[in-house]
């Protein structure tokens, strides 16, 4: 359904008898049903929802992402008049919608004559700023809460290990372990090691029967159409009758529970592994519901934990702890990070990259088979898993030179999940090394050996992953040498890049020559 519940206010006009003391917004990425907000119903509180240009425009969006979004606030909003809560919602094509947020703010207060404002602490700094310099002439009281969604506070690098020029992801994951008690037995860790990642890479055999994802089938015909009439700019593929992701808390439990019944008793082992034939392989695939906030990461951890506390033969130790540090560790770190060096971080450059992205990027149409599959599987479904992401796109992103605010614009529109906050961290940072090494302890560049080693995609390409010169060469080979050599200096006091880079000076002039030299179309 994303038909607008017929009790809900649409119209400005029907605010002019009201009586509502307080207003409380609710962003797109603040679907959180458990927030404090909604525990009793407010017969004085009206609580407004906007669809607007100013988010379906700061970037060129997948088309499933502002459908996903749209149709989940939806959702929301009948949810909350369902409880016995008042709302307004104003959609795209509502004549009374000015298309910005403290425009319609504005508009909304003077309707109904309200003098006070909620509003829950917006994830994105874009959003922070705008309603922050607005509060000074707003027409009303603005009263600030948190999402009450997050482990950790906006502020948590500061508060825990100081005012650093980096942070390592390993010491905060430890910290959060210890605060929740997830994972921790009498003070020590699980098992006795924190991190066991390197039991976690592992490839299935080619008879390993993988499970099917839990997909839903939603007619999203009226979203749809309701873009195109407004010219709304999207890009990637929807398939208007069978929208797969979940749009509400309950669908959310439901992808939620067949992820911890089904698939978590291999989610560490092949986290890290691509398959041509199967796109979603052990993942949970609970990010856009986690970035909704319609699921609370305690929700989502503390339910992993019990499917292994229940049955820890079949879910070993691996499985478990990978799962929870990307919830807790992982996605909280980002988070702290997007804080702590915002606004100047989404401006940083370490490489002073300058190159636009190959227009591959949007239409998949290059004989890489790695980049052509993910890139593909990205504008089929909105998705792709971490290693796609890292080692794929954005791996050949940073050997080609690629310009990071074009990487950041195709990773925040391309993907259902994509906010600023975890979006730019990941991609500007770990991806592309931009913040010269604020988050990551080096550059994630690789030669085609690593794709080779974690997918089946070599098997079928074009390109030879085993020649490293010559036209059937692949091309992450002859890249990899060049962006050593083009950012010897820059790499040159990075410990962990020590190594290769002796490998790559003590080589042959000759043979350096045959890389260097070497001329590419990318």
């Amino acid at each position: 359904m994303t038909q607008i519940h017929p009790k809900c206010v649409t119209r400005l006009a029907d605010l002019a008898d009201t009586n509502y003391t307080a207003v409380a917004l609710i962003l797109g990425d603040q679907l959180n049903a458990r927030h404090s907000w909604f525990r009793k119903k407010r017969a004085h509180t009206l609580y407004v929802l906007f669809e607007m240009r100013q988010e379906t425009d700061y970037c060129r969006h997948h088309i499933q992402k502002v459908v996903g979004f749209f149709a989940a606030m939806r959702n929301f909003a009948n949810a909350l008049l369902r409880a016995g809560h008042h709302v307004l919602y104003l959609t795209l094509d509502n004549p009374d919608n000015l298309q910005d947020l403290t425009k319609n703010l504005e508009a909304v207060l003077s309707s109904c004559g309200s003098n006070e404002l909620w509003l829950q602490q917006p994830d994105e700094y874009r959003l922070d700023t705008q309603l922050s310099e607005w509060q000074a002439t707003a027409s009303a009281n603005l009263i600030w809460q948190d999402s009450e969604h997050f482990l950790t506070e906006r502020d948590a690098l500061i508060q825990w290990f100081g005012e650093k020029d980096n942070y390592l992801m390993e010491h905060f994951y430890r910290r959060v372990r210890k605060q929740t008690g997830y994972l921790m037995s009498d003070g020590e860790p699980a098992g006795g090691k924190w991190n066991f990642d390197k039991d976690n890479r592992k490839t299935p055999e080619k008879t390993h029967s993988l499970p099917e994802p839990l997909l839903f089938a939603h007619d999203v015909s009226e979203l749809v159409d309701l873009l195109a009439n407004e010219e709304v700019e999207t890009f990637g593929n929807i398939d208007r009758k069978k929208f797969i992701w979940p749009l509400t808390r309950n669908e959310a439990t439901q992808v939620l529970d067949y992820f911890v019944s089904e698939l978590l008793c291999h989610f560490g082992d092949y986290q890290d592994a691509m398959l041509s034939e199967h796109w979603a392989l052990y993942h949970a695939r609970l990010s856009f519901a986690l970035n909704t906030k319609m699921l609370s990461p305690r929700t989502v951890v503390e339910a992993a934990i019990t499917a292994w506390q229940k049955n820890p033969q079949q879910i070993s130790l691996n499985q478990i702890e990978g799962f929870v540090r990307q919830i807790i560790g992982w996605r909280e770190f980002v988070r702290a990070i997007y804080w702590r060096f915002m606004p100047d971080y989404g401006h940083s450059n370490f490489f002073q990259h300058s190159r636009p992205l190959p227009d591959f990027y949007w239409t998949a149409k290059t004989e890489m088979n790695c980049l052509q599959h993910s890139i593909q599987q990205s504008l089929d479904y909105a998705y792709a898993h971490h290693i796609q992401r890292l080692m794929v796109t954005g791996n050949f992103a940073l050997l080609i030179g690629a310009d990071p605010d074009a990487v950041d614009a195709w990773y925040l529109g391309i993907y259902i999940d994509a906010i600023e906050w975890v979006e730019l961290p990941n991609a500007r940072a770990m991806s592309q090394f931009a913040d010269g090494g604020k988050l990551a302890t080096k550059p994630y560049v690789s030669s085609g050996s690593y794709i080779n080693k974690m997918s089946d995609y070599c098997k079928s390409c074009a390109y030879k992953v085993t020649e490293k010169i010559g036209e059937e060469a692949c091309p992450f080979n002859l890249l990899y040498w060049h962006f050593i050599d083009r950012h010897q200096d820059k790499l040159a006091n990075n410990q962990r890049m020590a190594l290769i880079l002796s490998q790559w000076q003590k080589r042959d002039e000759a043979d350096k020559k045959k890389f260097v030299n070497r001329q590419t179309s990318f």
